[in-house]
């Protein structure tokens, strides 16, 4: 910060009256300029500490007077919550994490499963999206409210065991790691900042609380802390969730600067402009505020049109070019070509608002976006894709993960590999 210049003033030859004069004076300015700002409301100025001190030169001198840089203060850490409370390995267990919200409005938090080793799988559920009536009656109930009792009754004796969750098939490449579940309990792919929201058309459960990228600061608050110094992260995810993972991957990547942070998306597809049409992305970017939550300074992700999301990705290959980037979809997926069709018109127009009732995008259509897609992001050596034929949707929490092979090359291994930084394209 810049300091403050003195100013000399005042006549040296005059009388101490006068110089006790000038300094009550000055005295009673500076403490009514205080007194105004503080009435006001207004910041500090760049000069002062905001504590009535001169703040402190970014700048010296040498012995010679030559001004000389000093180095910058680091930035204080982002993330300094408590960390995550201790338990055995291998045991799920929910924290409750206050700030944290579901669409309802109801608190949320996280599963954690601490293993026997530092590295650090975040996982991101899935589920479905909230962006029109339609959309919304569909999924609502399932996204509000979800707890403790939610997650003890349903998720951990079930869901998290198979798949990457295994903590006894040798196969698995982080059956010995940490793992961090975030549910997903917003309906905005994990990406909204949009307190007290209204769906056109959907009046049950008004407003909408769309705070899922506000509910991950929540969450990386405490697991940062908890887990600083990890060698190796893991962020992936499952349809909305991997849309989710890609999101966050930026933040949670300069949250573990220190560390290897791989991300691998499963079933959440960015596809490029126009086959995820830019009408429909502009109807999420309104809703979600995700204006607020891309990257600031990824500017092609910012079109006219409202389309350009799918430059996340390149901005992520370009920032992160020490780490490793995955993407798994199936050429035809029937859940993700549902979405997308809400905003497409004979496969190749627009039609937005979203309709009420929309069939899904046509296979061949969506599967042109996938390749495009994949021509992308093999401009970039740490990009990856593991390409299935057919219409299924999400992988690797289920058996899938180890029975999927295309062209001999088994889904399990594709991701050892990915972890290893060892990118590659694979397709029927």
């Amino acid at each position: 910060m810049i300091g403050l210049l003195g100013a000399c003033g005042g006549d040296p030859g005059g009388s101490d009256a006068a110089s006790d004069a000038a300094s009550d004076a000055a005295s009673g300015a500076t403490g009514g300029a205080e007194t105004a700002g503080e009435e006001s409301g207004a910041p500090p100025s760049e000069s002062d500490s905001g504590d009535g001190d001169p703040g402190e030169s970014d700048t010296a001198e040498s012995d010679s007077g030559t001004p000389v840089d000093l180095p910058e203060e680091p930035e204080p850490p982002l993330y300094t919550g408590d960390p995550l409370p201790e338990a055995p390995p291998g045991e799920w267990n929910w924290v409750d994490v206050p700030g944290a919200k579901c669409i309802d409005g109801s608190p949320a938090g996280i599963g954690v499963r601490y293993g026997i080793s530092d590295e650090l799988v975040i996982f991101f559920e899935g589920g479905g999206g909230c962006f029109n009536e339609a959309t919304c009656g569909l999924f609502y109930a399932s996204f509000a409210n979800f707890d403790q009792l939610t997650f003890d009754l349903i998720w951990q004796n079930t869901v998290l065991q198979g798949g990457l969750f295994s903590t006894t098939n040798a196969d698995n490449p982080v059956r010995d790691w940490n793992f961090i579940y975030v549910p997903y309990c917003t309906g905005d792919v994990h990406a909204g900042a949009a307190p007290n929201t209204s769906v056109p058309g959907f009046a049950f459960g008004a407003p909408q609380q769309f705070v899922g990228y506000s509910n991950v600061h929540e969450f990386l608050d405490r697991i940062v802390p908890t887990f600083e110094g990890t060698s190796h992260v893991l962020v992936t995810g499952i349809s909305a969730g991997g849309f989710g993972a890609a999101f966050n991957y930026d933040r949670i990547a300069d949250a573990f600067g220190g560390s290897k942070v791989t991300l691998i998306d499963d079933s959440g597809p960015p596809l490029t402009d126009p086959y995820l049409v830019p009408c429909l992305q502009q109807t999420w970017r309104d809703l979600f505020n995700l204006d607020a939550t891309l990257p600031a300074d990824c500017a092609e992700c910012f079109s006219d049109d409202g389309g350009g999301v799918y430059q996340l990705a390149h901005y992520l290959a370009d920032k992160h070019a020490d780490q490793t980037l995955g993407l798994i979809t199936s050429e035809q997926d029937l859940v993700i070509r549902t979405f997308f069709g809400y905003g497409v018109q004979d496969q190749g127009g627009q039609q937005c608002p979203p309709g009420i009732i929309e069939l899904p995008m046509k296979g061949p259509y969506f599967k042109a976006g996938v390749y495009s897609l994949r021509a992308e992001l093999s401009g970039h050596d740490n990009w990856g894709t593991y390409l299935q034929g057919g219409t299924s949707h999400t992988s690797i929490s289920f058996l899938s993960y180890y029975l999927n092979n295309v062209n001999g090359i088994r889904m399990v291994d594709w991701v050892a590999n990915m972890l290893e930084g060892q990118t590659s394209h694979v397709s029927p």
